[in-house]
């Protein structure tokens, strides 16, 4: 029924677009087909009476419309009307035709001047009435919920179909029990909460469990989005939330879920000087609503939003949004749940295990999962295969994580060997501190995105903390690509320039964030405290240091990077042959994993 009607109107819109650009047509081909004379100056006009040039005239006042004795059409407007010109031009066989300047009445001027308007703007209110089916409401329907009902025979999602987010999934059963026995909370005297704020990263799941939620509770759902409220005009996005509202306490016990609540739900005042009426109105009301309904109305709020940074305060207070469940990234039994999940409908061969496949994803979301799988069923299908094998999710996964490979770049022998042995920089140094790092997974010189070569390293747990030796293997790492160029070509390229960008901010992470610096010490520096720039809070922000510390901070950061970098080319100067030997591998084979480093290593 919402597809016909959604057809029905972009039909009517359609012909209304029709229909005034048809008229338009009309009004304005007559004068497009008709344009006026061009006009000459007075003056040489009575030369060409002078001349026996002219032929006719006809006078309106002092506007003079005449042709020439060729034809040719003119117009010329007279500064005062001079009394002998008539005569003048009678004896020179003009014939003249005079029309009185008060022929053409004030009606007549404004019907011709606002008929075309007035045409043009009927036309367009009877389309949006019957395209809205009529009736004196319909023309102020801006005012009504975009919102989506959704029947309580469920979403055709459960909480079997959501997985990683556990913790998550517990707060969200209990809203399902309280509105299928509301009196078996109430009876002690608590009250069910009024909204349910969803926080998490993109990707994370947060509106599928809301889908869950829907599902599981066979209760009414009303959808949207935060940016469905908000309109050009003032006033509509608050009328918007109090037919929401409204139509929600109709339908009591019901859900209403607003996605990225954030686009309605910014913190007031925010800006330098200026502010947002209507959004600013929107909030109030949404405010006002939420603080308005009963506990025992039966009506819980839902939301979703990636930024509760900057939304305002009274809207996380306890009474409108009592709970905020955080749904965090899925750890290694969440992402092997989310593998299994997405693989139902997928034919996996025997040689498939999940389980490396969840080691090899530290990180990735649920979306993320999702189309990694979707990746290796496409590449599965484009070799016309029966089922998917663990080497289809292999390169679904570094297509994931390193962007598809560009076998069709062609790149010089020159370029491939610095490339070789950036890459191998990379490897060796992680090979060469394994206390302290994270083992390598892959190395390639294939070209991928916009790299020309790529070290892959994994971890093989969740880290939830970084020790400072980490960190600085971290740098080393980054630093050993630029070394070994160095140690092997004595100059230096600009494939660099990201291992420094990533090797500075960490440096400067040490140093100001976590306080692992010595001679700065245990203080947190960084110049914003939160918040982001267009919240109006930390554009007038300043840093909380003096220029002397400053001063330090700059040259504890250089220090730090010219010992590690000069550390990573000791190391690779005293192993050269276990560089040049995973280098000319590389350019053999062009990827090596990691058994095959393992087997360089060992000779």
């Amino acid at each position: 029924m919402a597809l016909r009607e959604d057809l029905l109107r972009h039909r009517n819109l359609a012909f209304a677009a029709a229909l005034v650009l048809g008229a338009a047509l009309l009004l304005y081909a007559g004068r497009e087909a008709d344009p006026d004379p061009p006009e000459i100056a007075f003056s040489e006009l009575m030369e060409r009476v002078d001349a026996w040039s002219v032929s006719e005239v006809e006078i309106y006042g002092r506007e003079i419309r005449g042709k020439s004795t060729n034809g040719e059409p003119f117009t010329s407007r007279a500064p005062l009307f001079p009394r002998d010109l008539i005569s003048q031009l009678l004896e020179r066989g003009v014939t003249v035709r005079a029309h009185p300047k008060e022929e053409e009445t004030l009606w007549q001027g404004l019907l011709a001047s606002w008929l075309p308007i007035l045409l043009l703007v009927g036309i367009f209110f009877f389309v949006i009435r019957s395209s809205q089916g009529g009736g004196a409401g319909p023309a102020m329907s801006f005012g009504k919920t975009r919102a989506k009902l959704q029947s309580d025979d469920g979403t055709g999602v459960s909480f079997a179909d959501v997985a990683g987010v556990e913790e998550a999934k517990q707060e969200l059963e209990e809203i399902v029990d309280f509105l299928h026995e509301p009196g078996r909370f109430t009876r002690l005297g608590g009250r069910i909460p009024k909204g349910v704020l969803l926080v998490g990263a993109p990707g994370t799941g947060k509106t599928l469990l809301a889908r869950a939620v829907a599902g599981e509770a066979q209760v009414p759902f009303f959808s949207l989005s935060g940016s469905d409220f908000v309109e050009m005009f003032v006033g509509v996005g608050a009328s918007r939330v109090r037919d929401l509202f409204a139509q929600a306490r109709e339908k009591a016990p019901c859900i209403v879920f607003i996605d990225e609540i954030d686009a309605v739900g910014r913190h007031r005042g925010a800006g330098i000087g200026s502010g947002h009426d209507e959004r600013e109105q929107t909030l109030n009301q949404l405010l006002v609503e939420m603080d308005g309904f009963a506990g025992d109305e039966g009506v819980i709020l839902m939301a979703a939003t990636n930024r509760p940074d900057v939304l305002d305060p009274a809207l996380l207070r306890p009474g409108r949004f009592d709970r905020q469940v955080v749904v965090a990234s899925p750890d290694l039994a969440g992402r092997l749940a989310i593998l299994k999940i997405h693989s139902r409908g997928v034919p996996l061969a025997e040689d498939v295990d999940l389980k490396v496949e969840a080691r090899g994803t530290i990180g990735f979301t649920g979306a993320d999962l999702e189309n990694l799988v979707n990746e290796a069923a496409l590449g599965a299908a484009r070799r016309d295969a029966e089922q998917v094998c663990q080497a289809d999710l292999e390169t679904a996964r570094d297509k994931v994580m390193m962007g598809s490979e560009r076998r069709s770049l062609v790149v010089s022998a020159e370029d491939r060997r610095i490339a070789a042995y950036h890459e191998a920089g990379h490897a060796l140094m992680a090979l060469l501190t394994p206390e302290d790092s994270d083992p390598v997974h892959k190395v390639t010189i294939v070209p991928r995105g916009s790299a020309v070569g790529l070290t892959q390293i994994l971890p093989t747990e969740d880290r939830y903390h970084t020790t400072r030796a980490r960190i600085l293997a971290r740098i080393r790492h980054g630093l050993a690509g630029r070394a070994a160029e160095e140690l092997v070509f004595g100059h230096l390229s600009t494939g660099s320039a990201s291992d420094l960008a990533n090797a500075t901010h960490q440096a400067h992470q040490m140093v100001c964030r976590y306080g692992m610096n010595q001679r700065i010490g245990p203080i947190y520096l960084e110049e914003n405290t939160g918040g982001a720039v267009f919240l109006g809070r930390d554009w007038l922000s300043r840093r909380s240091y003096s220029e002397s510390t400053a001063g330090e901070i700059d040259h504890e950061i250089r220090r730090m990077l010219h010992d590690l970098y000069a550390d990573a080319l000791r190391r690779l100067r005293e192993h050269r042959p276990l560089l040049d030997r995973i280098a000319a591998a590389l350019l053999e084979r062009e990827t090596l994993d990691s058994g095959d480093l393992v087997a360089l290593m060992a000779g």
